[in-house]
């Protein structure tokens, strides 16, 4: 999927962060997607999540794929920077087996 992102904020770091994004440009306006990783603590970042503030918007295949899009975005954002191509894409699959959060 290729798609432009309107990012309205973003504070991301090794020890996580978010991304909220406009979905403006999607056909969906006023309405927001985010991507959040919390901290688990040890050097360990959770699974990465999204939400929307469209109701259901899981049920919406193009959501759900954009959200999928976002959460790679923020996983090369908070990888360490020598892990590249398939390396990473192994490292996405790992994390997204993590727990959100250490609560």
């Amino acid at each position: 999927m290729k798609t432009r992102f309107n990012i309205i904020r973003q504070k991301v770091t090794t020890r996580g962060g978010g991304i909220e994004i406009c979905l403006e440009n999607q056909g969906y306006p006023g309405e927001k997607m985010t991507a959040y990783q919390n901290y688990l603590g040890g050097g360990i970042l959770g699974r990465i999540g999204n939400d929307c503030t469209i109701t259901d918007w899981q049920q919406d295949d193009f959501l759900v794929d954009l959200a999928d899009s976002l959460a790679k975005i923020m996983h090369r954002m908070t990888a360490p920077i020598y892990l590249q191509g398939e390396e990473l894409e192994q490292t996405f699959e790992q994390n997204q087996s993590m727990p959100i959060s250490a609560y």
